[in-house]
């Protein structure tokens, strides 16, 4: 995705960031074991945060391991894996090659195109395993590209599109909690797709590149508006995370949704005061 969807590590316990640590280092491990080099370097703050959410609801069973890396090449780091971690080693994949399709198509990024080829056999790997749900995905972001390119400035039907994906991604089993989980992914790929438009406004100008938010960057009240929107994006998120029987975990889950994930929207918003 983009990396918003990370923990505000000022407020976890040196315990609780280490257990969030061990889930990051167990996904980095499924990626480079099931993608090689080209996966671990998909590896996302966002799906380190599903794959927790769905250890804690799920309760699978999961291995706890001492491993070594390129990044850690002397000292073994604590990595936790279980069945979702692979399934959100999958998603990453996906994910990220149809982001460096997407982007090639739009600004001819050579170096996009070439990580693209680079996961191109995962990709395909990734499709055998979840035909469905790659082609609602693909289907989603073929309809995103399309209205992009009419200059669409609906943001909610724009922001509603990826967050439609976001849902496919979230909804990794047709259970009992199949609909919160949609709701939640709903909301929250909203959340993403509106702030990482609201960071790209001024470059996105400069380049005569789309940007959903061009209308509403007219607005004297631009800013305080659009973080209203994100405001409402994450209480519709969080309300349905709240239904969900979590236990395990549960303060660091909600320490990203209620806090972690507004650390990039302050850093936005520090940059914007420090140029008025």
């Amino acid at each position: 995705m983009f990396g918003y969807v990370t923990v505000n590590k000022g407020d976890l316990t040196f315990n609780e960031f280490d257990v969030y640590r061990s889930y990051y280092c167990g996904l980095c491990r499924s990626l480079y074991e099931q993608y090689g080099l080209g996966g671990q370097l998909t590896l996302s703050y966002d799906m380190t945060f599903l794959v927790m959410l769905f250890d804690s609801l799920y309760e699978p069973e999961t291995t706890k391991e001492r491993i070594k890396c390129i990044v850690h090449p002397f000292k073994k780091q604590p990595a936790r894996r279980n069945e979702f971690t692979d399934y959100c080693a999958d998603m990453n994949v996906l994910f990220t090659y149809y982001k460096c399709r997407d982007d090639w198509q739009d600004e001819r990024k050579a170096g996009r195109m070439a990580f693209g080829k680079l996961l191109e056999k995962g990709y395909r790997r990734v499709c055998a395993k979840y035909g469905e749900k790659a082609k609602k995905i693909d289907l989603c972001l073929r309809e995103l590209a399309a209205e992009e390119k009419k200059g669409n400035q609906d943001i909610d039907l724009m922001s509603g599109i990826f967050g439609r994906i976001m849902a496919q991604i979230m909804t990794v089993r047709k259970d009992e909690w199949y609909d919160d989980l949609y709701e939640m992914g709903y909301f929250l790929g909203k959340y993403i797709y509106l702030l990482d438009a609201y960071e790209d406004i001024k470059e996105d100008l400069k380049k005569g590149l789309y940007n959903p938010l061009y209308k509403k960057y007219e607005d004297p009240d631009f800013d305080e508006e659009i973080k209203s929107i994100l405001t409402i994006m994450m209480a519709g998120c969080c309300k349905a995370f709240e239904k969900l029987p979590v236990i395990e975990n549960v303060e660091i889950l909600r320490n990203i949704l209620y806090s972690g994930v507004w650390y990039r929207y302050e850093t936005v918003r520090k940059k914007e005061e420090k140029h008025v």
